[in-house]
């Protein structure tokens, strides 16, 4: 289905982005595309559809890729039936069956008399039957626009499919109706995502890194596990490393104070044999080449195993490089912190939910909201912190400190830089060389400290986030995210995961990422 040959791909300013990158995949192979944020997935699906050119190498496809983007701001001006490729067969169908038969309608139509049955078959599976073919894509939502999408992989049954994140803005009930897909399509797949159920469907994992493709001949569980034994490899390399270089020291201080014992005792026996000045100096500069010699020898085999030691670390996973250090003094667990009894909410004089909604969030709890999008969970999101009222019920919320994560990490001053967002959090009177610690156990190193937070990726934005919680003077009592992991790699969704486990606080989560909820023990849900 697809041969690729040495593909590399620079960017405009030349910069590598991946290079001599060589796969294929076969008919009815299902294949997930991992990687961190940055190393080219998005590119590299690009090329494969032929919206980007190589850089260098070739590839041969055998069939043409039906691909799905990640971002569909492009097709914001077009109709659903422009944007599905259906609109011109549509017209043409119609005018022949008006009786309005030409060439021109024949060839267009090209023997696809199925095209108008396939497209409602299509808009159903994916319920989109509301909607009209005329609408325009700016109209719809991102779930919507990547169902449409998606119904078009039904309507034009390509033998070859590219996917980027196809999980990305929809419910639950949507990603079920997508993972049944995946299953029971007989097309060759080639998908980018961070959704681990779905990837769990896929046959082959391909991970996309700096040092190239590595394979992995089974589904994401089995890469995990894959993993682990290479992690525990080379944790047990660099406990071996870092053995071997302490060894390496204590040999160097030995040996040289041997050799300046040697030196001292000789140099006696020649002040007490009477040798002259001349030769004395001659014989102390002979010990000092010969010193200096062995002290090279120990250097250069020092050196030697930490470079060794530096290239291990650089291949340690991020997450194992990170310390959070959050704050949990002040939480006291037991506590009612809000309390709601038969509230809703109206747009336009329709209440929200069919049923009032009954709620009491303690203290400690972590408590997953569930729903199909549109089912209010943001409103109620907004409730909860108290800059919505409902317009029946009643509330009652304490005296807490909340601090509300959305997938776009608006929380971050995108008009300022690293350090200095870290520095609205210091509400404690930290120390420059303090708040740059905690930035470092973040992995933002010095190199980040005056970079724009406008220029920080989705990960980085996450990761700064969670390193303000960690500098302000105490751990908020309620941290509310809003579907965060929407927009991070699988690295990524790890760090949070990790951190989030570390809190002690109340969690309340909005997410259709099961995995993620499963991960970070979820313990109820509010379903809407």
């Amino acid at each position: 289905m697809l041969i690729l040959q040495n593909i590399s791909y620079k960017h405009n300013n030349s910069d590598l982005l991946f290079d001599a990158i060589s796969f294929t995949i076969n008919n009815h192979e299902k294949i997930a595309l991992i990687g961190n944020n940055g190393v080219g997935k998005s590119t590299l699906l690009k090329i494969i559809a032929g919206e980007l050119q190589p850089s260098n190498g070739g590839l041969s496809v055998s069939s043409v890729p039906y691909y799905i983007p990640q971002i569909f701001g492009q097709y914001n001006q077009l109709t659903i039936a422009e944007a599905l490729r259906v609109e011109e067969k549509f017209n043409a169908l119609k005018e022949i069956l008006d009786g309005k038969v030409s060439e021109e309608n024949l060839s267009i139509l090209d023997d696809d008399w199925t095209i108008e049955e396939r497209c409602n078959n299509a808009l159903k599976y994916w319920q989109l039957t509301d909607l009209d073919l005329s609408q325009k894509m700016e109209t719809l939502s991102g779930g919507q626009k990547t169902k449409v999408f998606l119904a078009g992989i039904s309507i034009h049954e390509p033998e070859f499919v590219l996917l980027d994140e196809p999980s990305n803005h929809l419910d639950s009930l949507a990603r079920q109706l997508l993972y049944d897909f995946i299953a029971s399509t007989k097309s060759s797949l080639l998908i980018v995502s961070h959704d681990r159920k779905l990837l769990n469907l896929l046959h082959t994992v391909y991970e996309l890194s700096k040092r190239g493709i590595s394979v992995y001949g089974g589904n994401y569980e089995f890469y995990t596990q894959q993993k682990q034994i290479e992690n525990n490899a080379l944790n047990q390399d660099l406990q071996s490393g870092e053995k071997a270089l302490r060894k390496a020291k204590e040999k160097e201080r030995e040996t040289l104070e041997r050799q300046q014992k040697l030196d001292s005792r000789g140099k006696k026996k020649q002040e007490k044999s009477g040798v002259s000045r001349i030769m004395m100096n001659t014989l102390r500069n002979n010990a000092e080449n010969s010193t200096s010699k062995l002290k090279g020898v120990h250097i250069e085999k020092i050196e030697g195993i930490s470079q060794k030691l530096r290239d291990l670390r650089s291949n340690l996973p991020d997450i194992d490089q990170m310390k959070f250090g959050f704050d949990h003094s002040a939480l006291h667990k037991g506590k009612i912190l809000f309390k709601a009894n038969a509230i809703n909410y109206a747009y336009k004089n329709q209440f929200l939910w069919k049923n009032n909604l009954d709620i009491e969030i303690i203290s400690g709890e972590r408590i997953a909201i569930k729903g199909l999008n549109g089912s209010g969970k943001t409103t109620l999101i907004q409730i909860i912190l108290g800059n919505l009222l409902p317009v029946s019920g009643t509330v009652y919320k304490a005296e807490s400190q909340s601090v509300y994560i959305d997938q776009d990490y608006s929380l971050i001053n995108n008009q300022l830089k690293v350090y200095e967002q870290a520095q609205q959090f210091n509400t404690s009177g930290l120390e420059e060389h303090e708040i740059k610690m905690r930035l470092n156990r973040l992995l933002f190193s010095g190199a980040y400290w005056d970079k724009a937070c406008a220029a920080l990726s989705g990960g980085e934005k996450m990761r700064l986030m969670l390193c303000c919680l960690t500098i302000n003077s105490e751990s908020p009592d309620i941290i509310i995210l809003d579907e965060p992991t929407n927009n991070l790699d699988i690295q990524n969704i790890e760090i949070l995961t990790a951190a989030i486990n570390e809190y002690q606080g109340t969690l309340l989560v909005v997410s259709h990422d099961e995995s993620f909820l499963e991960q970070i023990n979820t313990e109820s849900s509010i379903l809407l």
